[in-house]
């Protein structure tokens, strides 16, 4: 493992939704400035486990660390201050739609910074620079386009330079060019903010695109945390089934499915 910073730690962790398991003893960390990718199958626990990293679930047992905080035993002061140097893109790029571009990126700043207006419109607009959406701070939400949607999310994510990026799915539903233009955004802000950012994407080409390393989950287990080409020629059947999109096949006993037919089991 490399000198740098674990800017977050994540140690044994196992999530239940009821009685059903999602994540089981996963264990990983996220260096300073490294893209880590993480990717797995529909249903790998990829989504549960980010949530966990920006402190919206709580584990069974294990522990998420984030600049060396636990992210379970955080008072609320404790809560805001993290939070000042985090940045989440939400998938759906969660634009509130009564509000400009302009008011939606500048909001974190209204709401955890004490600026002046002016100041707050020219960190506004340099973000919008930084994403390639110069001039669209007066539209509004329903008037972009779903590649813009996300990079105005992203301007938002990043509007209190944070130093560390949580991105959920931010290639989903766009068509290749535009994912291709999200990827070298991603890059961008790597290397020019110097941010440590973490993808969940389900996109194989993206994630082989933008990676430092990646984490490939499996039905809430871990597969392995590599380089992208350790990955790419990963003798692990289960990867491979992943990258090459092919599907697996379950044995069923048959007294076990008749016994789900018949709700007994």
């Amino acid at each position: 493992m490399s000198e740098r910073e674990r800017v977050v730690e994540v140690e044994h962790l196992v999530t239940h939704y009821g009685i059903r398991r999602i994540l089981n003893d996963v264990s990983l960390a996220v260096l300073e400035g490294e893209i880590m990718v993480i990717m797995g199958g529909s249903g790998s626990g990829k989504s549960t486990l980010l949530r966990h990293m920006v402190g919206l679930e709580l584990p069974t047992s294990g522990r998420v660390r984030v600049f060396g905080r636990d992210m379970a035993h955080l008072s609320r002061e404790e809560a805001l201050e993290l939070r000042r140097r985090m940045g989440v893109a939400f998938q759906s790029g969660a634009l509130f739609s009564s509000m400009t571009v302009g008011q939606n990126i500048m909001l974190p700043l209204a709401e955890l910074a004490e600026l002046d207006p002016t100041t707050m419109e020219i960190m506004m607009r340099m973000k919008l620079e930084l994403v390639d959406l110069a001039g669209f701070e007066d539209l509004m939400p329903s008037e972009l386009s779903g590649g813009m949607t996300k990079r105005a999310a992203m301007a938002r994510s990043i509007i209190m330079d944070p130093k560390i990026l949580f991105c959920d799915e931010p290639s989903a539903g766009l068509d290749p060019a535009v994912s291709s233009a999200l990827d070298e955004l991603i890059l961008k802000l790597r290397d020019a903010l110097h941010m440590t950012i973490v993808v969940v994407t389900h996109e194989l080409e993206s994630a082989f695109k933008i990676a430092d390393r990646i984490t490939v989950l499996d039905h809430g287990e871990v597969l392995s945390v590599d380089v992208p080409e350790a990955i790419r020629n990963s003798p692990n059947e289960q990867i491979q089934n992943l990258i090459q999109r092919r599907p697996e096949v379950e044995a069923v006993d048959p007294n076990e499915y008749l016994k789900r037919l018949t709700g007994e089991a």
